[in-house]
């Protein structure tokens, strides 16, 4: 009983794994392949990939993927807008990638997109709290004659209570 429920686990996590190509195993195909000239969420020498799953049907990718001037010269009206929006730089064809791995590279660019969404409060406070704004001079001298005026009055309080303090020491010498 044992056995089976071990054989079976690993019959399940075989079927899953095939299911849905690990984003793993796309990240460093794309690491390799599309890095030096793709970014998830910036335009390089060739586009943004965030978001080409809801651009762009899967076989579209895989065919362009694998031969991105074959669709060009068959007319598709989408390859030829990406070649000219790009300069006309024509992308490296890679037959040799299967389905399965332009899948997992697809599965890594979601993957990517959603992290990227995500974005720290820091990274732009001025769009967190638009009426935060720095100070500025002619607007704000209030603020800062005040500022002034309530640091010089902490430097005169310390002053008169080290005068106090050496009149009473006096005091108590004499």
């Amino acid at each position: 009983m044992k056995y089976a429920f071990l054989l079976l686990s690993f019959l399940l996590t075989g079927l899953v794994l095939q299911a849905s190509p690990p984003a793993g195993d796309g990240k460093a195909i794309f690491a390799a392949r599309c890095a030096s000239c793709h970014n998830v969420h910036k335009i390089l020498t060739g586009p943004a990939l965030a978001g080409v799953d809801e651009r762009r049907p899967m076989n579209w990718i895989i065919s362009f993927v694998h031969s991105s001037q074959t669709l060009v010269r068959g007319g598709d009206k989408t390859a030829n807008e990406l070649f000219e929006q790009f300069n006309r730089v024509q992308m490296p064809d890679h037959p040799d990638l299967t389905e399965e791995k332009i899948r997992s590279i697809v599965e890594y660019i979601k993957v990517e997109t959603k992290a990227g969404a995500e974005k720290p409060p820091f990274a732009r406070p001025g769009k967190l709290h638009p009426n935060n704004k720095p100070l500025s001079l002619p607007e704000d001298i209030s603020y800062l004659a005040t500022y002034v005026l309530l640091v010089g009055l902490l430097i005169v309080s310390l002053v008169f209570a080290v005068q106090v303090k050496e009149y009473e020491r006096s005091r108590k010498g004499s």
